[in-house]
Parts: C-alpha cells; structure tokens; sequence
C-alpha cells in the first residue's frame, strides 16, 4: 500500500477558488477519474477528478475553503503496483523512481515541444453543447466564415427547436480552420460544429499535483477555464420556472435550454440521465442552490412514493382503432404541442386548484382609451386592455404579497419575490408560449404596450429566446377577443396564480336607483390552494376589479 496526497492542479488564472462540494467521505473507494470534489470560481464550476483508483483515507478541506493551486485536497491508499501504472499522477513519494521517469519524459516533453515549436497552434473541435436532450434540432444561421478570427463567446451558429432558439457561442480564440455545419443541418448534443485552430504557449505544462507530468488521456480530466468555458462546468445558478414554455422531459427538446442553465456538475447530470430525471424539476440542495445526488436520489424517491402517479408520469387512455368507426388521418403534434400537454397535465395533476370569478366595470377605461386612441397611434401602438391588466396585476401582487410566491419541493417554506415580473400567454401556429414582461410595476402603460406588441410578434414568428420566458410571478390569459363568458386557466407551476379574462359585455348594473349600461369585464383568479387561502384570492380578485374600474388607481 502507498499513501499518496492529491493536491489542486493548475487553476490558470484563478488565484483562490472556493471549495462548494465534497463528494466523496473518508474510507470511500475511488476509480481514476471519479469526481472528488467540485471548486467554484467567479467564471466556472470545476470538478477535480481522482488521478488513480484507491481508497480515501484523509480529506485536508471542508466545504466553504478558499484553495490555490497546489493546496492539499486529500490523501489516497492505492495499490503498490498502481505506482507503476502509466495513468498514475501525484506526489510519489519514492524520489528514486521519479527520477529515473522524469528523465524519460523530460525527453519525450523536448521531443514534443520540439513540434510544437514547429506549428504554435493545436486544433480544437467545437461541438454543440448539452440540450438537455437527444432529439435533434434545427441549424438556422451560420455567424461564421473559414479564416474567420473568432475570440471567446463569439456566436458562432443558432440553433432551433419547435420552441425556442439558442446561439452557441465559442469557447476558444482561434482562427476558424474549418466549419463542419451549415444551414438546414440537424444536429444534437455533441456533434461537431467546428475545428478551431488556436496558440499555444510552448513552455506551456500542464502539470499534476507534486509536479508529476501528466499523461494525455488525465489532461482531459484537468480543469481549465478555458477549455471548459462552454461545457456543463459553466452551468450557474439560475431560476426555471416549470412552466408551459420552459419545463423540459425526458423525451422533449428545449433549447437554450433550461437543462444547459441547470445548476449541476458532469456526475450528477449523468445519474440524472441514467434514472431518467429532469433536472429542472429538482430542487438543489447544494452551496449557491447547486444540485447534488443526494437531491437526485431524494427526487426519485419522492417520486416513486407519490400517492398520485399521475402527477409524475403522463397517464394516458388506451389508444383505440377508430378507422373501423370511419375514415380517420394521423396529424403529429409539434414538440411544443407535446411539451405544453405534458406540462399542462402535471400541472392540473399536482396543484390544487381554486377558480375566484369577478368582474371589472370598465366602462371608464373604454372612455380613457378612446381619448388617447390617436396618441397611441402617433407612437404607432395598438393599445389594449392590455397594458392595464399587468399593471394592475402588479399593483395587487404587490398589495397581496402571498400571490407572488413560489412552493419550495420540501414544503417547509415559501419564497417570496420582490419583483414583478409577469407571463403573457399567447397563441401561435406552433401552440401555446408565454412570454415574460419583467419589472411591470417600473414601466408605464407605454413601455408595457410597445413590449407586448413586441414580445408577442417574436413568439408568432418564433424568434423568442429562451431567457424571454423565464422568471413570471404571475400570468395572464385573455380570451376575449374570441368570446365566451369566462374559462378556468391552469396555473403555471411554480407560480401559485393565474388570471382568465374573457371577452367584454354591455349589462345593465343597478347604481344610484337605477339600472345603467356599463361594460363589465369577466376574469377568472385561478390559484394554488397549498399557498393561498380562499380570503386571500376574494381579496386579490375584488381589489383587482376595482383598479380596472378607476385606472387612476394605478397611480397611487
């Protein structure tokens, strides 16, 4: 048996990285290339693989440390004949046998060098990174040409599914050698879209932990800022709500991709695709909200022992053959069809639901927006009700706190926003989006209009991003342009409310002894009962309907 300490390799230019997860315990077997633990620095995540297999007898760090490289991480017990094996780095602690090996590769470095020396540039491969699926998607624009110098981040090509677009930047400078994608191409999580040819610093080693030179096949292991920097190590924190437009299933594509914006390292992503989760639905538990196994193994657990199977998978009725009842033909659902059903469903499934009806007397709003019609079209606006409605939802969310809240998974508390921002559902030939306006209570009914109108065009022509459709508190659904007397939307979990308007009618309301024609707005407040009592939605709906009323209200 040897001892052997495992030390912080070379952080680049990081100078102290904080240590945000341990994951392994002392006695714990370990294979070479097992994650050991994860560093976090102001740019990326990084996961510190075991240089060997063995056992671990001692960690030298706790979470929350501040590391350099160099810094010890902990020791391992391996097998003596593993000090042989050429995968093996460390500090060895025989200097002898070191020696006699660093002068063999001391020789092999110079002949390497030499060659480099020659070039001064490597190749580097781009490939399309995590989507958080296997399905295909759409090459729409190439931002690129061969011979193109390209720094990091530059867009190198967009990308899109049913649902959204994404742009994939580039992770290396480097002249662009050679570009292996073009518009119409299909193309996945790991296919290649591009060769890159980049400098390298001659003198530049890579080193193990006590000096020991590394191996080709344990560089890959190693981390690097640079060569991470459009991997899953770049993963930071980030809210996804599971909602219609931004939940992402096993089987469904969503791009830009609430999976690549999930909090999580390589390991915990590969358990989750091996027990089959959707990381947008767990709940980290991890430093900064970072998901760990422990919270993927929790999931599957929960999900197992729910009382309402339906509520984690999609329960269906038993296909029929009706071509023996007549004529029949097979229409295929878009993926955002499919995704907007199986989200809708796990919503009604898992939420219970209240519906609050009411209606708005706004007579004087259709007098208000009459008067300033030719304004707005000076400003080339269509103004609508609208406009209205999300500020006066903001208004109310921010009179009655507990509608602007989300359900934490452990039910043991609540999370309260302090922002308005709200969702906007509209209809398009793909299906259903919802669009977020954000900070309403900041923007005048001018703002909120001209954002609408935009915001709206670029989901009908499929433009919207998937940072347009994230983050509501709260949403709105109106109908009134088609008709009806009113209609219960789901609410879009996790948010606890959502508000159906229905189209105007002129009735006869009784005030001052007699009945007088007003214009009465029907709406429908649907909320999560687990979070808001049936006072609280009476109270919402009333104060809301009389905002609309007298609009003058939203002033104060």
């Amino acid at each position: 048996m040897t001892i052997k300490k495992i030390t912080v390799p070379d952080l680049g230019e990081a100078s102290e990285v904080e240590v945000i997860e341990l994951l392994v315990n002392v006695g714990e077997k370990v294979k070479e290339n097992d994650s050991l633990l994860v560093l976090e620095s102001d740019k990326a995540a990084m996961e510190i693989p075991a240089p060997f297999s063995g056992t671990v007898k001692e960690i030298s760090i706790n979470l929350g440390d501040q590391v350099t490289t160099g810094s010890d991480i902990l020791t391992l017990e391996i097998e003596s004949e593993e000090e042989d094996s050429p995968g093996s780095i460390g500090a060895d602690e025989s200097e002898s046998k070191n020696s006699k090996e660093s002068e063999h590769k001391q020789e092999d470095d110079h002949d390497h060098k030499s060659d480099a020396s020659k070039t001064g540039v490597e190749e580097v491969i781009i490939e399309v990174p995590d989507l958080g699926t296997e399905d295909e998607v759409d090459v729409i624009e190439v931002h690129v040409q061969v011979s193109d110098q390209l720094g990091i981040d530059d867009v190198l090509i967009t990308l899109e599914s049913d649902k959204a677009a994404m742009e994939v930047p580039s992770p290396n400078s480097g002249v662009l050698k050679e570009l292996l994608v073009k518009v119409g191409d299909k193309v996945k999580t790991g296919s290649k879209i591009a060769v890159i040819e980049q400098l390298v610093a001659i003198d530049n080693e890579i080193s193990a932990p006590g000096g020991a030179e590394v191996d080709d096949s344990a560089k890959d292991h190693l981390p690097s800022e640079e060569s991470n920097s459009g991997s899953d190590l770049d993963a930071r924190p980030s809210e996804i709500p599971a909602t219609a437009t931004t939940t992402t299933t096993k089987d469904e594509t969503i791009l830009a991709s609430s999976m690549s914006h999930v909090y999580a390292g390589p390991a915990v992503r590969k358990l989750a695709r091996e027990l089959g989760v959707d990381l947008t639905l767990v709940q980290g538990s991890g430093a900064k909200n970072r998901i760990v196994k422990d919270d993927i193994n929790e999931f599957v657990k929960e999900s197992l022992n729910t009382s309402n199977p339906s509520a984690s998978r999609n329960m269906m009725v038993a296909d029929l053959d009706f071509s023996k009842f007549g004529e029949v033909e097979e229409r295929k659902r878009s993926k955002l069809e499919k995704i907007t059903a199986i989200n809708m469903a796990r919503n009604w499934a898992s939420v219970p639901h209240v519906a609050q009806f009411n209606e708005a007397d706004v007579t004087d709003l259709d007098k208000f927006l009459s008067e300033i019609k030719a304004e707005a079209e000076n400003k080339q606006l269509k103004l609508t009700y609208l406009p209205f409605l999300l500020k006066a939802c903001a208004k109310a969310l921010e009179e009655y706190p507990q509608f602007n809240v989300s359900l934490h998974s452990s039910g043991d508390h609540l999370i309260q926003k302090k922002y308005f921002h709200i969702g906007v559902a509209v209809a398009t030939d793909a299906g259903l989006v919802v669009p977020v306006i954000r900070d309403v209570d900041q923007k005048s009914i001018w703002d909120l209009a001209s954002e609408v109108m935009e915001l709206s065009s670029k989901a009908k022509e499929r433009k919207l991003v998937m940072e347009d459709m994230q983050g509501a508190c709260f949403s709105i659904s109106s109908l009134g342009a088609l008709g009806g007397n009113g209609f219960i939307p789901i609410v879009n979990s996790p948010e606890v409310g959502i508000l159906g308007v229905a189209k105007t009618e002129i009735k006869p309301v009784f005030i001052d002894g007699e009945f007088r024609p007003r214009s009465m707005l029907p709406f429908t407040l649907s909320y999560d009962h687990r979070a808001v009592n049936g006072v609280d939605g009476g109270l919402f709906a009333t104060y809301l309907a009389k905002l609309l009323s007298d609009v003058r209200h939203l002033m104060l």
